[in-house]
Protein backbone atom coordinates (compact mmCIF):
# COMPACT_ATOMS: atom_id res chain seq x y z
CA UNK A 1 0.00 0.00 0.00
CA UNK A 2 0.98 3.77 -1.32
CA UNK A 3 1.77 6.10 1.82
CA UNK A 4 0.27 8.26 -0.22
CA UNK A 5 -2.41 8.06 -2.93
CA UNK A 6 -4.14 10.34 -4.87
CA UNK A 7 -6.79 8.81 -7.19
CA UNK A 8 -8.64 11.12 -10.46
CA UNK A 9 -8.52 14.32 -8.52
CA UNK A 10 -10.71 17.31 -9.52
CA UNK A 11 -9.68 20.67 -8.02
CA UNK A 12 -11.47 23.87 -8.55
CA UNK A 13 -10.80 27.52 -7.31
CA UNK A 14 -14.65 29.02 -7.22
CA UNK A 15 -15.74 28.02 -10.57
CA UNK A 16 -11.90 27.71 -12.03
CA UNK A 17 -11.00 23.66 -12.78
CA UNK A 18 -7.65 23.07 -11.52
CA UNK A 19 -6.18 20.24 -11.26
CA UNK A 20 -7.72 17.34 -14.07
CA UNK A 21 -8.01 13.86 -13.19
CA UNK A 22 -4.76 14.01 -11.24
CA UNK A 23 -3.50 10.97 -9.79
CA UNK A 24 0.02 9.77 -8.34
CA UNK A 25 1.36 8.22 -5.39
CA UNK A 26 4.32 8.57 -3.03
CA UNK A 27 5.81 5.19 -0.98
CA UNK A 28 7.27 4.97 2.48
CA UNK A 29 10.78 7.01 2.74
CA UNK A 30 10.27 8.52 -1.24
CA UNK A 31 10.85 11.52 -2.83
CA UNK A 32 8.37 12.49 -5.56
CA UNK A 33 8.62 15.79 -7.48
CA UNK A 34 5.97 17.77 -8.92
CA UNK A 35 7.80 19.67 -12.02
CA UNK A 36 6.05 21.95 -14.23
CA UNK A 37 5.62 25.68 -15.10
CA UNK A 38 4.19 28.51 -13.34
CA UNK A 39 0.76 28.05 -13.17
CA UNK A 40 0.78 24.07 -14.17
CA UNK A 41 -0.90 23.05 -10.66
CA UNK A 42 1.69 22.28 -8.22
CA UNK A 43 0.56 24.30 -5.76
CA UNK A 44 -2.72 23.37 -5.97
CA UNK A 45 -1.77 19.51 -5.66
CA UNK A 46 0.12 20.26 -2.52
CA UNK A 47 -2.86 22.25 -1.36
CA UNK A 48 -5.35 19.50 -1.85
CA UNK A 49 -3.62 17.44 -0.20
CA UNK A 50 -3.31 19.01 3.01
CA UNK A 51 -7.17 20.10 2.53
CA UNK A 52 -6.44 23.81 1.68
CA UNK A 53 -8.37 23.46 -1.44
CA UNK A 54 -10.12 20.35 -1.30
CA UNK A 55 -10.91 18.21 -4.50
CA UNK A 56 -14.52 18.55 -5.64
CA UNK A 57 -13.95 14.76 -6.78
CA UNK A 58 -11.20 12.10 -6.65
CA UNK A 59 -9.92 10.39 -3.67
CA UNK A 60 -6.73 11.36 -1.75
CA UNK A 61 -5.65 8.42 0.94
CA UNK A 62 -2.96 8.28 3.59
CA UNK A 63 -2.08 4.50 4.20
CA UNK A 64 -5.42 3.44 2.89
CA UNK A 65 -7.50 6.51 4.45
CA UNK A 66 -9.81 8.56 3.34
CA UNK A 67 -8.22 12.17 3.52
CA UNK A 68 -11.56 13.37 2.18
CA UNK A 69 -13.63 16.34 4.27
CA UNK A 70 -11.18 16.68 6.63
CA UNK A 71 -9.60 20.04 7.66
CA UNK A 72 -5.79 20.87 7.19
CA UNK A 73 -5.42 20.37 11.07
CA UNK A 74 -7.08 17.05 11.14
CA UNK A 75 -4.45 15.48 8.28
CA UNK A 76 -1.67 17.22 9.51
CA UNK A 77 -2.84 15.45 12.71
CA UNK A 78 -2.74 12.12 10.46
CA UNK A 79 1.07 12.63 9.67
CA UNK A 80 1.35 15.55 6.71
CA UNK A 81 3.78 18.26 7.29
CA UNK A 82 3.43 21.40 4.70
CA UNK A 83 6.15 24.05 4.09
CA UNK A 84 4.40 27.28 2.15
CA UNK A 85 6.22 28.68 -0.09
CA UNK A 86 5.28 32.13 1.39
CA UNK A 87 6.60 30.90 5.00
CA UNK A 88 4.81 32.41 7.16
CA UNK A 89 7.20 32.55 10.53
CA UNK A 90 5.76 34.25 13.78
CA UNK A 91 7.53 37.17 13.34
CA UNK A 92 7.35 38.51 17.02
CA UNK A 93 8.47 34.90 18.22
CA UNK A 94 11.71 34.15 18.75
CA UNK A 95 13.02 30.86 16.78
CA UNK A 96 12.80 28.75 19.97
CA UNK A 97 9.43 30.13 20.43
CA UNK A 98 8.34 29.02 16.72
CA UNK A 99 9.57 25.76 17.18
CA UNK A 100 8.05 25.23 20.69
CA UNK A 101 4.40 25.96 19.95
CA UNK A 102 4.96 23.84 16.84
CA UNK A 103 5.77 20.68 18.71
CA UNK A 104 3.62 17.57 18.37
CA UNK A 105 3.68 14.34 18.72
CA UNK A 106 1.09 12.48 17.44
CA UNK A 107 -0.57 8.63 17.13
CA UNK A 108 0.99 6.03 19.47
CA UNK A 109 4.71 6.91 19.51
CA UNK A 110 5.66 4.93 16.29
CA UNK A 111 6.00 8.00 14.60
CA UNK A 112 9.63 9.50 14.05
CA UNK A 113 9.28 12.02 16.53
CA UNK A 114 11.59 15.42 16.08
CA UNK A 115 12.91 17.57 18.80
CA UNK A 116 14.46 20.86 19.22
CA UNK A 117 17.80 19.14 19.40
CA UNK A 118 17.23 17.37 16.62
CA UNK A 119 16.23 20.54 14.38
CA UNK A 120 19.07 22.27 15.42
CA UNK A 121 21.42 19.22 14.25
CA UNK A 122 19.85 19.88 10.69
CA UNK A 123 19.67 23.19 10.71
CA UNK A 124 22.91 24.60 12.85
CA UNK A 125 22.40 28.17 12.12
CA UNK A 126 18.62 28.16 14.09
CA UNK A 127 20.45 27.27 17.05
CA UNK A 128 22.84 30.49 16.62
CA UNK A 129 19.72 32.45 15.85
CA UNK A 130 17.34 30.80 18.62
CA UNK A 131 16.99 33.67 20.67
CA UNK A 132 16.56 36.17 17.45
CA UNK A 133 13.13 37.49 16.42
CA UNK A 134 11.64 35.52 13.68
CA UNK A 135 10.60 38.53 12.06
CA UNK A 136 14.09 39.74 11.93
CA UNK A 137 15.98 37.00 9.98
CA UNK A 138 16.43 36.37 6.28
CA UNK A 139 14.72 34.54 3.62
CA UNK A 140 16.69 32.09 3.53
CA UNK A 141 16.99 31.51 7.55
CA UNK A 142 13.19 31.86 7.64
CA UNK A 143 12.79 29.15 4.91
CA UNK A 144 14.69 26.84 7.08
CA UNK A 145 13.07 27.93 10.18
CA UNK A 146 9.26 27.46 8.34
CA UNK A 147 11.01 23.62 7.59
CA UNK A 148 11.92 22.68 11.10
CA UNK A 149 8.86 24.25 12.70
CA UNK A 150 7.13 21.87 10.14
CA UNK A 151 9.42 19.00 11.72
CA UNK A 152 8.47 19.70 14.99
CA UNK A 153 5.24 18.34 14.14
CA UNK A 154 7.12 14.70 13.82
CA UNK A 155 4.91 14.26 9.90
CA UNK A 156 5.86 10.55 8.40
CA UNK A 157 4.92 12.94 4.73
CA UNK A 158 6.30 16.31 4.18
CA UNK A 159 5.30 18.53 1.94
CA UNK A 160 6.92 21.68 0.01
CA UNK A 161 5.79 24.38 -2.03
CA UNK A 162 8.84 25.66 -4.18
CA UNK A 163 11.14 25.81 -1.37
CA UNK A 164 13.77 27.06 -2.92
CA UNK A 165 11.90 30.35 -4.82
CA UNK A 166 13.00 33.70 -4.09
CA UNK A 167 16.07 32.44 -2.67
CA UNK A 168 19.97 33.67 -3.36
CA UNK A 169 22.12 30.65 -4.96
CA UNK A 170 24.47 29.89 -2.10
CA UNK A 171 21.20 29.56 -0.02
CA UNK A 172 19.67 27.56 -2.35
CA UNK A 173 22.88 25.10 -2.55
CA UNK A 174 22.97 24.74 1.43
CA UNK A 175 19.05 23.89 1.27
CA UNK A 176 19.55 21.35 -1.00
CA UNK A 177 22.02 19.97 1.25
CA UNK A 178 19.66 20.32 4.09
CA UNK A 179 16.91 18.39 2.46
CA UNK A 180 19.28 15.63 1.22
CA UNK A 181 20.09 14.89 4.80
CA UNK A 182 16.58 14.91 5.41
CA UNK A 183 16.05 12.26 3.21
CA UNK A 184 18.47 10.13 4.18
CA UNK A 185 16.10 9.99 7.69
CA UNK A 186 13.69 8.14 5.52
CA UNK A 187 11.00 10.85 5.77
CA UNK A 188 9.21 10.59 2.63
CA UNK A 189 8.77 14.22 0.45
CA UNK A 190 6.92 15.87 -2.28
CA UNK A 191 8.64 18.61 -3.79
CA UNK A 192 6.51 20.95 -5.85
CA UNK A 193 9.77 22.93 -7.39
CA UNK A 194 9.99 24.58 -10.82
CA UNK A 195 14.04 24.30 -10.32
CA UNK A 196 14.63 21.07 -11.86
CA UNK A 197 18.64 21.56 -10.64
CA UNK A 198 17.40 21.88 -7.25
CA UNK A 199 15.74 18.72 -6.95
CA UNK A 200 17.78 16.56 -9.72
CA UNK A 201 19.92 15.21 -6.67
CA UNK A 202 16.93 14.85 -4.45
CA UNK A 203 14.16 13.04 -6.00
CA UNK A 204 13.63 9.59 -6.71
CA UNK A 205 10.55 10.15 -8.88
CA UNK A 206 9.32 12.75 -11.33
CA UNK A 207 5.72 14.04 -12.29
CA UNK A 208 5.38 16.51 -14.51
CA UNK A 209 2.23 18.87 -14.24
CA UNK A 210 0.74 21.08 -17.11
CA UNK A 211 -2.71 22.75 -17.39
CA UNK A 212 -3.47 21.01 -14.05
CA UNK A 213 -2.85 17.37 -16.00
CA UNK A 214 -0.03 14.68 -15.12
CA UNK A 215 2.17 14.71 -18.68
CA UNK A 216 4.91 13.20 -17.74
CA UNK A 217 5.89 10.23 -14.92
CA UNK A 218 8.74 7.94 -14.15
CA UNK A 219 12.00 7.79 -12.19
CA UNK A 220 14.13 11.20 -11.95
CA UNK A 221 17.49 9.29 -13.71
CA UNK A 222 15.01 8.40 -16.57
CA UNK A 223 13.66 11.81 -16.16
CA UNK A 224 17.17 13.39 -16.59
CA UNK A 225 18.34 11.37 -19.49
CA UNK A 226 14.90 12.39 -21.34
CA UNK A 227 16.45 16.04 -23.08
CA UNK A 228 12.67 16.16 -25.33
CA UNK A 229 10.66 15.58 -22.38
CA UNK A 230 12.69 18.47 -20.45
CA UNK A 231 12.19 20.61 -23.39
CA UNK A 232 8.89 19.89 -24.07
CA UNK A 233 7.33 20.82 -20.81
CA UNK A 234 10.20 22.45 -18.66
CA UNK A 235 11.93 24.40 -21.93
CA UNK A 236 15.16 23.17 -20.19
Amino acid sequence: MALLAIDRVETYYGDSHILFDLSLEVADGEVVCLLGRNGAGKTTTVRSIIGLTPPRSGRITLRGRDLAGLPPYRVARLGIGFVPEDRRVFGNLTVRENLEVARRTWGEGTRNVWTEERVYELFPILRARRRQLAGTMSGGEQQMLTIARTLMGSPELLLLDEPSEGLAPLVVETLRAQLARLKATGLAMVLAEPNVRFVSDLGDRVYILENGMVKYQGSMAAFLGDEEIRRAYLAV
